[in-house]
C-alpha cells in the first residue's frame, strides 16, 4: 500500500509569520552568500572519484567518508541504485570531467528494502499514468550492491571500471562494511 503523506493545496502561499521550509532555504541561503567567496574550482573533482549513494537523510557523506567540497561528484537517488541515469551521470563525470574511481554506497534500513512494484501500480491507479521508471526495490541489501557494481563494470560508456568497490553504511555506527 502507499503511503500518500499530506499534500498542502499547490498554490498555498506563505505569509512572513509562517515560511515554508524553501522560504527558510532561500533566507539561510542570502546569509551563505554574504559570505561566499568564489575558490577558484574546477568542476572536475579533486580526489577524481564519484560516489553513488541513497539519498536517504541520514547520510552525511562528506562527513562520513571525510570530503571536501570539491573532491568528489556525489550522485544520489532513491536506494542509491545504479539506473541508466546514473549511469549517464558517471559517464559525463568520467569522460567530460575526469573522475576515475567509484565508490558505491547504501545503507542499512533503507526505504527500498522490502518495497514492491505494486508501488508503480499503486501510482497508476492513483495518477492515471503508468511511471516509465522501475521502483528497483531490494530485499538483499548486499546483493544489491553486488548488482550495482556489475551494471557500472559492464557499462560500455565507462572508462574507468577498475577501481568500482561497493559498501553498505550502517546508519546506527557509522561504519561502511565493504561488499565484495
Amino acid at each position: 500500500m502507499t503511503v500518500t503523506p499530506d499534500r498542502p493545496t499547490p498554490n498555498a502561499a506563505a505569509d512572513s509569520e509562517n515560511p515554508t521550509i524553501i522560504d527558510r532555504f532561500v533566507t539561510a541561503n542570502r546569509e551563505y552568500a554574504v559570505t561566499f567567496r568564489d575558490g577558484g574550482m574546477d568542476a572536475r573533482p579533486v580526489r577524481r572519484i564519484a560516489v553513488v549513494a541513497c539519498m536517504d537523510a541520514r547520510l552525511d557523506l562528506f562527513a562520513a567518508l571525510g570530503l571536501e567540497l570539491g573532491d568528489a561528484h556525489v550522485i544520489r537517488n532513491a536506494g542509491g541504485v545504479v539506473t541508466d541515469d546514473t549511469i549517464r551521470s558517471l559517464t559525463i563525470s568520467q569522460r567530460a570531467l575526469g573522475t576515475r574511481s567509484i565508490a558505491l554506497i547504501h545503507h542499512t534500513g533503507c526505504g527500498l528494502l522490502g518495497l514492491t512494484e505494486d508501488f508503480r501500480r499503486e501510482l497508476e491507479l492513483e495518477v492515471g499514468q503508468r511511471p516509465q521508471w522501475a521502483v528497483e526495490a531490494f530485499v538483499d541489501l548486499d546483493g544489491d550492491v553486488r548488482q550495482s557494481m556489475q551494471r557500472v563494470r559492464t557499462s560500455p560508456f565507462l572508462l574507468h571500471t577498475d577501481d568500482v568497490r561497493g559498501f553498505v553504511f550502517d546508519v546506527h555506527t557509522g561504519l561502511l562494511r565493504e561488499i565484495g
